[in-house]
């Protein structure tokens, strides 16, 4: 039976990190859904149409795209084993759904990973990235500091420091993302699949629980 993990975690867990590293580790393809929708609309594909109409009007893409997105995803031959799902589903909806379909390919969801970390962790691993103006080369003030302040090692030019990557923004992104996902945790802690790990350790430690939560799951 194919496998597939749904693995949760709010801005600066480094759950896309870990997405990666588990795909490599366990053959799994991972399926982001934030470069799904990339792909989707650079592609132009009728599903990225829909998509984009309701983007260019500020509005949710409904359910049934998203959905109809990860679906035709799946059905792909990389994913006859499984897969991994980061960034789907956000919602209880979704996760239903998400449970019906999975049940046309013959799986279910196995094991759902909660990476967690406190507030200032998370926060001081995402408001300590600096990006070059010219190549969008990242740096990191305490990880990955520049050579010389405020310039690129690379090329030379101007680092600068992204909305998204300001403390203020920051705090409010795993706010809204810890009430949003509050449900969906929930849910899956009532179904037993969750499984919660934390996230604050060194990155190679991290993996080893993760691992471990599929082999708990007998995966």
């Amino acid at each position: 039976m194919a496998t597939f993990i749904v693995l949760l975690g709010p801005p600066g867990a480094g759950k896309g990190t870990q997405a990666d590293i588990l795909a490599e580790k366990t053959g799994l393809a991972h399926i982001s859904s934030g470069d799904l929708f990339r792909e989707n609309l650079k592609r132009e594909t009728d599903l990225g149409k829909v998509a984009k109409t309701y983007m260019d009007r500020g509005e949710l893409v409904p359910d049934d795209v998203t959905i109809g997105m990860i679906r035709e995803r799946l059905s792909q031959p990389d994913c006859q084993d499984g897969a991994i799902l980061d960034g789907f589903p956000r919602t209880t909806a979704q996760a239903q759904a998400l449970e019906t379909m999975l049940a046309g390919f013959g799986g279910r969801v196995d094991v759902v990973p909660y990476i967690t970390a406190p507030q200032d962790v998370l926060v001081g691993r995402i408001a300590g990235r600096w990006t070059c103006r010219a190549e969008g080369h990242i740096y990191h003030e305490k990880f990955n500091p520049p050579k010389k302040t405020g310039v690129c090692d690379i090329d030379g030019s101007v680092l600068f420091q992204r909305e998204d990557d300001r403390a203020e923004t920051v705090t409010r992104r795993i706010q809204v993302y810890a009430e949003q996902t509050a449900p969906l945790v929930e849910h899956y802690r009532g179904q037993g699949r969750l499984v919660e790990v934390d996230g604050s350790q060194p990155m190679e430690d991290v993996t080893a629980a993760l691992l471990n939560s599929l082999k708990n799951a007998g995966r």
